[in-house]
């Protein structure tokens, strides 16, 4: 009996790392195709990245199965995370709310010295969105599964649209590639400094993060959303169990179909009758929006539902399971990414910005994937964690946890 747990228990933390792992290889694939500008781009910005047919094809496939999708994937792990540390801790007797708002305080520092190389991080906006999170661990799951349908449905897009009167939050005509902020910065990645890089990060950076999470776009209200679900998935135990759930997972997988089939139709209708100059000042644009959030979420939704019916099979889970090391180490690898996308793109370092077509940008992506798993093993086979692991637990719990293996 004892065993049979024990062994679940593993199984679990497996899965749970492995898709933790690959969401991951996702995510960088994305920044590194959009060469870490982690913003809108002037028009013409992109032109030399995209000179063949297989340069298009690698933008399609992105933006079909990896752009919107792998940031909802690594948030909905966020969510499910969450859960099974409250719930570590319930089972002991204890209480870990306060405990996980000072790891997001932790990580909230961690996400600003991040930011300031990649305006593009996320760590920041899991650090307070996180604190919102903390009192959901005790509400009933009809209204967590209830809010988080709301939020997938663009209520949140709809109320900012709705009480400012047009799209612009913070900053004005924010999408615009001529708008002279944006084009500003890009000439910065270009020739400045890594000081001048920081120091626009810190400041105009955060204003332009603002408005992307709250504002039409709405990416902090699916944030949030995926948290939820992932608190969910981790209250019904599905990963524990997720051998029994064969059924309904493939039930979510046809369901999830054709969310994606019938939210990415509908925003081709909506965006097509827009015309080519596409202005986001009606509540046109606000559905059409609405709508490639659906197709997004629909798109994540098989993902995991293929990832885990592929792991239920012993030889694929065996292909799988080698992302595990790299997710256990997620942290780390996520900001040492950042760190080499900045160095090979931004002129502070190699400078390469918008000069590689995108074929050879994504098998550097692949090649950087490769080197971290590869590390990850090795590292993890003489250490319990990740140097930023390993920091941020013995933060958290403030003392000095063992790091190198006897």
């Amino acid at each position: 009996m004892n065993g049979q747990i024990s062994g679940s228990t593993k199984q679990r933390l497996a899965i749970v790392d492995a898709l933790r792992g690959f969401s991951l290889a996702g995510i960088v694939i994305v920044h590194m195709v959009e060469n870490y500008i982690g913003g809108p781009a002037p028009e013409e910005a992109f032109a030399a990245t995209t000179p063949g047919i297989i340069d298009q094809v690698v933008n399609v496939f992105i933006f079909i199965f990896l752009r919107g999708k792998f940031f909802a994937l690594f948030s909905f792990l966020f969510g499910l995370s969450f859960f099974l540390q409250m719930d570590s801790a319930n089972a002991r007797g204890e209480s870990f709310a306060l405990r996980f708002a000072w790891r997001l305080s932790l990580l909230l520092v961690i996400g600003y010295l991040h930011h300031l190389f990649y305006r593009g991080d996320i760590l920041t906006i899991y650090a307070l969105l996180g604190l919102l999170l903390i009192p959901f661990y005790r509400i009933k799951s009809g209204w967590i599964l209830a809010l988080a349908g709301l939020l997938f449905l663009g209520i949140g897009r709809y109320a900012i649209f709705w009480i400012n009167k047009g799209p612009d939050l913070l900053m004005e005509d924010l999408i615009n590639p001529n708008n002279p902020l944006i084009l500003s910065y890009y000439e910065l990645l270009q020739n400045g400094s890594l000081w001048e890089v920081f120091r626009s990060n810190a400041t105009s950076g955060h204003l332009m993060k603002v408005d992307f999470q709250v504002g039409i776009f709405g990416r902090g209200y699916l944030t949030f959303a995926f948290f939820l679900i992932g608190l969910w998935v981790g209250r019904i135990k599905f990963f524990r169990n997720f051998r029994d759930y064969r059924e309904k997972i493939w039930l979510v997988f046809w369901i999830s179909l054709g969310v994606f089939l019938v939210g990415t139709v509908l925003m081709g209708v909506l965006f097509s009758q827009m015309g080519s100059a596409i202005a986001f000042d009606s509540w046109k644009a606000m559905f059409a929006l609405t709508a490639m959030d659906l197709s997004n979420l629909g798109m994540t939704a098989l993902i995991v539902c293929s990832f885990v019916l592929l792991f239920t099979h012993s030889r694929l889970s065996k292909f799988l399971n080698s992302f595990a090391a790299y997710g256990r180490m997620a942290l780390t690898n996520y900001v040492a990414q950042s760190l080499l996308g900045t160095f090979i793109f931004y002129g502070w370092g190699l400078g390469y910005l918008t000069s590689i077509r995108n074929s050879y940008v994504f098998l550097i992506a692949l090649l950087i994937i490769g080197l971290q798993m590869g590390l990850s093993k090795v590292w993890l086979q003489r250490f319990y964690y990740g140097p930023l692991e390993w920091a941020w637990r013995s933060l958290t719990f403030f003392r000095a946890y063992p790091m190198k293996r006897k």
